[in-house]
């Protein structure tokens, strides 16, 4: 397993990371089995990946209370846990307002059975709070010893900037993959001038990338994954035409098209990690070679030709 500094601090975090989005999310997936999640936890830090992500969105809490039950069985300085707040499930509305973040964090660290989380993310700006005054709540909180990183999630440009100017800002989360590139026009480049990690959220375009996917699939009816474009009828299906395309790259290295996904990622200039996620340990154990695979540049400029066509 590769480790990279999570930039602004001295904390390594595995290149391949965890997310557990589907470990207790049962307000996004159905029929989640909690022991299994479980096991998907430990098999990930059994196996060298020591950055999980959760938040406490995931299963209105019920992840973070998983992952807690999880992470007591092993020492503190073996995993590094990242999770979020501001999407308040209760009122599904997102809230900022220092007083509820402070809360929030409050009560994910009850449900980690943590004293403090190395990684602390807004999850989504609510558009009505100062950005300044909800990352100088994150601040305070820091210099309490509550949390030892200030993270962003799903902040445009502006915000980003914004919450820089008051802050030291370790890294931000963003939907990043190879059929979304858009923070390459403006957001990668800015976190790589300013020293922010980039940890990608939906490595894989939840499913897509997989490669098991065929044209004729169709989502069940209350799959969240309804509503993202990329499975919208016409974008699907030239989604899968792409796909098929990057089989054929992932041959040349030996590997599946879910790798060759992660593995692009890694290879993007400020992606520092990226945080696939599953629900079955051997999902773990399949994504852990994309971390020791070396894209070539002139694979590099296939896929790029295959993306832009």
């Amino acid at each position: 397993m590769k480790f990279s500094t999570l930039k602004k601090t001295d904390i390594q975090i595995s290149s391949l990371g965890l997310g557990t989005n589907a470990v207790g999310g049962h307000n996004l997936y159905d029929n989640l089995n909690e022991e299994q999640g479980k096991e998907l936890v430990r098999a990930a830090l059994e196996h060298g990946i020591n950055f999980v992500d959760t938040a406490d969105a995931y299963g209105k809490g019920r992840s973070e209370e998983l992952v807690g039950e999880v992470l007591k069985e092993y020492d503190r300085n073996q995993y590094v846990i990242a999770t979020k707040g501001g999407s308040d499930w209760r009122t599904g509305t997102r809230n900022n307002d220092p007083t509820y973040l402070r809360n929030a964090l409050e009560d994910s660290l009850r449900r980690l059975q943590l004293d403090y989380v190395d990684l602390y993310y807004i999850h989504w700006p609510d558009e009505k709070t100062p950005v300044k005054e909800a990352i100088a709540e994150l601040s305070r909180m820091k210099e309490e010893g509550k949390i030892k990183a200030i993270g962003v999630s799903n902040f445009s440009l502006e915000q980003l900037k914004e919450a820089s100017a008051h802050a030291e800002i370790s890294a931000i989360q963003l939907e990043y993959h190879m059929l979304d590139r858009k923070i390459e026009d403006d957001i990668l480049p800015y976190c790589v001038q300013n020293d922010i990690s980039i940890v990608p959220y939906g490595p894989l375009a939840f499913g897509i990338l997989g490669g098991r996917y065929t044209k004729d699939f169709k989502l069940e009816e209350g799959d969240w994954r309804n509503r993202v474009p990329l499975f919208q009828e016409g974008n699907f299906e030239k989604n899968i035409e792409i796909v098929e395309q990057l089989k054929k790259v992932a041959d040349k290295k030996g590997t599946d098209v879910s790798n060759l996904a992660l593995a692009w990622l890694l290879a993007q200039p400020g992606v520092d990690a990226v945080i696939p996620g599953g629900k079955k340990p051997e999902q773990v154990l399949s994504n852990i070679e994309a971390s020791e695979i070396e894209l070539e540049a002139e694979l590099l400029e296939e896929i790029d030709q295959i993306l832009a066509g």
